[in-house]
């Protein structure tokens, strides 16, 4: 600490020297510092006044530069003013322009606009707060222009809705009329040079080439046709749905606008597909219907060329294919419940019309001539059964008489209507009667007009001739086996038809068996196919009449039968009668009387089928009048009713003999009455020795009697009751022939159950 104190004693004794070494030279220096200040305060003094007089002088000048420098500003000011200007000024104007464009509903221009204002305009003044405004407003504009055009897009497809049927109607009508050719034109396209014309409703006519390709012929100066052909555009303003494809394009919002277009229209296509309920009654129900599809049809295929992508090929054939099935089920729906073969009929070229003219916009209708031939079928069934009502008609009212000819007219007249020739009647003089009755010539032409009815339905149908003539010979197999077969079945089970009409009936179905050939002929000419250079279906009309000719034999013999059975209910024997009358009962000779009358009706009849009748009516008889001996009912027989029941049969046997139809061999027909015969003989001859000893024997005399006949019939002659006993007298008188009685009896009761065992 000392050293520290000694130290700083030190450090301040050089300071105060240092401090008295230089005192007198800040004396000095402060001294002059006085002596300037007094000068300083005198240029000081100067200056002022100096400055004070400049500024005095200056004021005026600073007072023109700032005058100068103002102008300069404002000047500059300007400058620039008018460079915004121009630059705003067209941006003005474009939105100006806007403003009328949409006005003006120039919708797309107006999007034009929009585009370059955004693009070009806008950008060089957006610092300005009405660009800003204007740039704010234009997403705002463009979706009123949307929903603008979109109104207009609902409002078309409104009136395309509305005017589809027109459309439709225009577009079927010039089809039909392309379908008119002359023969030269249909010679040409059998050269395969033909070139098609498929009018559409696009202001030009596609033509189909041979070879498939399609051409575009502009027909404004070429048309020679006196009416003026009416276009997709004369009917349909289309103008709103390009408005509003250019519209979304531009926006680019296409593909909404394509989505929504195809949703309507396939709801559209829904609704154009939904038939009125009772479409099926007019034709004029199935044409709306096709008109609408038609013309819905048209206008896609007019959208489709007319925009690039708006519908495609594909969503149209989707639509079609949609369509052409819904169409087909409605048609098979609607068809069915027609029963107007004239209806059906109109149905059918509808449907020919609607296919060609869709056809000629390239849509596939192949299904459609398929559905013709279902719709065919049913055109058959209505024509069938208005033809059954016809026939029926014709039977009812037919005489079944043979056809009489006063005079050489008369006889040419029904030659004419029908193919008839028999060289003997035309050898006889008139009067004549012709086999048939009226009803063959009448049948003849109905199935003649059938032919002609089927060969309607033929026609358009882009068949071949053998085809159509493959169809013709078809149906008219179908009107002969089934509509005229079943009207004469039915004809011969009706109840009023006797003998005399069912030998008439088989006659008459002779001759229509012959005719068939000339049928085939008329189908042949009528569609030029020769029969022998293509295999064609052959008509069966001949199994048609033969089975109809069989039946009515059938019923002939079964009409004799019920008619034998009628007069041989009349019978009334006196079982127990002790002799016969000596003469034939009553009822017998009233039958066989009526046999003959009966078999004398049958000499226009193949010899075969009155052989038959005659036949059939004698076993009937035969097998009625032994039944009549076996009755169970019948309890006692006498010897006297064995003797009339053989005088009856003995009137039988001569009927037989007699030939009531020609043709028998021999004693043939006798044959029938063989068992009753050799069964009376037996009884009235007692000879049972002989029956015994040659039973089974082939060369016995009773060979037809059966034990068990000859059995049942001596019982009831057996004495089984005292009372009324035949042999009560005699069994007093000869008790032996009474034992003989038994042991036949026994013999015959041992042959039966020999024969059952």
């Amino acid at each position: 600490m000392e050293k520290l104190d000694a130290r700083i004693r030190n450090h301040d004794r050089e300071i105060e020297k240092m401090c008295n070494f230089h005192h007198q030279g800040f004396v000095d220096a402060i001294t002059e510092l006085l002596k300037v200040r007094t000068d300083a305060e005198k240029l000081m003094g100067q200056v002022t006044d100096t400055n004070r007089r400049l500024q005095e002088a200056g004021r005026e000048v600073t007072a023109q530069t700032e005058e100068v420098i103002r102008c300069r500003i404002q000047q500059r000011n300007m400058a620039t003013t008018v460079e915004k200007l121009q630059l705003c000024i067209p941006v003005l104007e474009m939105y100006s322009k806007l403003k009328e464009q949409l006005e003006s509903k120039r919708y797309y221009a107006a999007l034009k606009t929009m585009g370059q204002l955004e693009k070009v305009y806008i950008p060089r003044v957006s610092q300005y707060r009405f660009c800003q405004i204007m740039a704010e407003n234009l997403p705002r504009l463009r979706e009123e222009i949307k929903e603008i055009s979109m109104s207009d897009l609902k409002d078309f497809l409104e009136s395309i809705r509305k005017h589809s049927d027109k459309v439709g109607e225009t577009a079927m009508r010039q089809a039909q009329q392309h379908r008119t050719f002359n023969s030269a034109v249909a010679k040409q396209a059998s050269m395969g040079h033909y070139t098609k014309p498929v009018y559409s409703l696009n202001g030009r006519t596609h033509t189909h080439t041979h070879n498939g390709l399609m051409m575009d012929h502009d027909t404004g100066d070429e048309e020679e046709a006196d009416e003026e052909i009416l276009t997709a555009q004369d009917l349909v303003d289309f103008s709103p749905v390009y408005r509003c494809l250019h519209i979304y394009t531009v926006l680019g919002d296409r593909e909404t606008f394509e989505n929504y277009y195809r949703k309507q229209r396939k709801k559209q296509a829904r609704l154009v597909l939904q038939p009125q309920a009772n479409m099926h009654e007019t034709v004029e129900g199935y044409r709306r219907y096709f008109n609408q599809i038609v013309g819905f049809f048209v206008v896609e295929d007019h959208i489709l060329h007319a925009t690039r992508g708006l519908v495609t090929r594909a969503f149209t054939d989707e639509l079609w294919n949609m369509a052409l099935s819904k169409i087909i089920a409605v048609l098979r729906t609607h068809s069915s419940y027609c029963d107007d073969p004239d209806l059906v009929l109109e149905l059918k070229n509808l449907i020919v019309i609607f296919a060609d003219t869709l056809q000629g916009y390239g849509f596939p209708v192949n299904r459609l001539f398929d559905l013709l031939f279902e719709v065919r079928d049913q055109y058959n069934e209505t024509l069938l059964k208005k033809w059954a009502l016809v026939f029926r008609e014709i039977f009812e009212l037919d005489n079944y008489s043979p056809i009489p000819v006063e005079t050489e007219e008369e006889y040419k007249l029904v030659v004419s209507r029908f193919p008839f020739h028999d060289a003997e009647i035309e050898k006889q003089d008139f009067p004549k009667k012709l086999p048939m009755s009226q009803s063959v010539p009448q049948i003849y032409t109905q199935v003649k007009e059938f032919i002609y009815a089927s060969l309607k339905f033929s026609e358009s149908l882009h068949r071949s001739s053998t085809e159509i003539d493959d169809m013709l010979r078809k149906s008219t197999n179908l009107l002969l086996t089934r509509t005229l077969s079943s009207c004469l079945q039915n004809l011969i089970k009706k109840p009023h038809i006797g003998l005399t009409e069912l030998v008439q009936i088989i006659i008459n179905t002779t001759h229509l068996e012959q005719a068939c050939r000339y049928l085939e002929e008329f189908i042949t000419n009528i569609t030029n196919v020769s029969p022998e250079t293509v295999h064609t279906t052959r008509l069966y009309g001949l199994s048609t009449f033969k089975d109809a000719r069989h039946a009515a034999e059938g019923e002939i013999y079964t009409k004799l039968n019920q008619k034998i059975d009628e007069f041989i209910q009349l019978a009334d024997y006196e079982w127990g009668m002790a002799e016969s009358d000596g003469r034939a009962s009553g009822y017998l000779m009233d039958l066989i009387n009526f046999l003959r009358s009966t078999f004398q009706v049958f000499t226009h009849l193949p010899g075969k089928v009155a052989q038959t009748a005659c036949m059939s009516a004698c076993k009937h008889l035969s097998t009625s009048l032994m039944q009549m001996l076996l009755d169970t009912e019948l309890k006692q027989i006498s010897m006297g009713a064995i003797q009339q029941f053989n005088l009856d049969v003995i009137q039988c046997e001569l009927f037989a003999s007699s030939e009531p139809v020609p043709g028998f061999q021999g004693d043939t027909l006798q044959l029938a009455f063989i068992d009753l015969r050799q069964l009376l003989d037996l009884f009235m001859v007692w000879d049972w020795s002989t029956y015994l000893a040659d039973y089974g024997q082939p060369t016995s005399k009773y060979l037809r009697v059966n034990p068990a006949t000859a059995l049942a019939l001596l019982e009831k002659m057996k004495d089984t009751s005292k009372k009324n006993n035949i042999f009560s007298q005699f069994r007093k008188n000869d008790r032996d022939k009474q034992k003989l009685i038994e042991t036949v009896v026994k013999q015959l009761r041992s042959l039966v159950n020999g024969m059952s065992s």
